[in-house]
């Protein structure tokens, strides 16, 4: 009898010991690797919701701030949208056509002007070179895609690149699109000015890069210069190279310039570009 309450126990004890076993080894194992990235997930989002409060803050502030202005337009005059329209064009510069003054089609060749925190450049589009990326460009100048705009990527002695909206909602409705290529009929020699692209045909959507040096092994890639710099050469070589590659583009596009101001303070950027009257309805040669 004691002898079958033994082998009783010791089954029991087995089931038990067993059960444990299965227990404890199927329990997932955090290696270094996945404490790593985890993380690094945490971190992000720690700088999203930081991000985030900041927003909410700046929308309370701009929220007062812009019942405040719009109560003293009121006061002013009884017509605030002629006074709108009219103040967003008079401050434009004399030989400046304001965005929403803009012929409805890109002339053959045309100049624009970027107006930028460390000096002013002025480029000048063929259509000629590169068709479908010189009317892409022209729409988004309309919009005022660019103003605001950080050079989040400059490679001293390569490219700088600029060309994702400081506004998120600019970005979600024009970045995701993309165009065809062209083909490429100009070298990407310094100043030239030229649409970033993916491996994959037909990548280009909003991203611009202007070459530092002569980087011809750019065109057997397909990379199709439409623009060149013709003015003010020197302030695009000082551009703030301070962070050279290091802005994340997956947060520029979900946060815009509030993510760049947090974390890349020292970026250079665009105030505003727009189009010149002295190259209006030229055609191309």
């Amino acid at each position: 009898m004691q002898r079958i309450y033994s082998v009783g126990v010791i089954i029991a004890l087995g089931i038990v010991g067993i059960g444990f076993y299965s227990w404890y080894f199927a329990q997932p194992r955090l290696t270094k690797e996945y404490i790593a990235d985890a993380n690094e997930v945490l971190s992000k989002l720690k700088q999203v919701e930081e991000i985030s409060k900041m927003n909410a803050s700046a929308t309370n502030e701009n929220s007062q701030s812009g019942s405040s202005e719009a109560k003293e337009k009121d006061n002013q005059t009884s017509d605030p949208q002629s006074l709108q329209a009219k103040k967003n064009n008079s401050d434009y510069p004399d030989d400046a056509i304001p965005p929403d003054k803009m012929p409805s089609t890109a002339p053959d060749i045309f100049k624009v002007r970027f107006e930028c925190s460390h000096g002013n450049f002025v480029i000048e589009c063929h259509k000629d070179w590169a068709p479908i990326g010189v009317e892409h460009f022209y729409e988004l100048l309309k919009v005022k895609f660019y103003d605001e705009a950080r050079f989040f990527r400059v490679v001293p002695g390569f490219v700088v690149q600029f060309g994702i909206a400081g506004d998120p909602a600019l970005n979600a409705k024009y970045g995701e699109k993309t165009i065809k290529d062209d083909p490429v009929k100009q070298s990407n020699l310094k100043g030239m000015v030229t649409y970033a692209k993916t491996a994959l045909p037909n990548s280009r959507s909003t991203q611009l890069f202007i070459n530092l040096a002569d980087n011809i092994q750019l065109d057997s890639m397909g990379f199709a210069p439409f623009a060149r710099v013709v003015e003010g050469m020197e302030v695009v070589e000082r551009t703030n190279p301070e962070y050279r590659e290091r802005p994340d583009q997956m947060m520029i596009r979900l946060q815009g310039n509030e993510y760049l101001k947090r974390m890349f303070p020292n970026l250079d950027y665009i105030k505003r570009a727009y189009l010149l009257k002295d190259t209006e309805n030229k055609s191309s040669k």
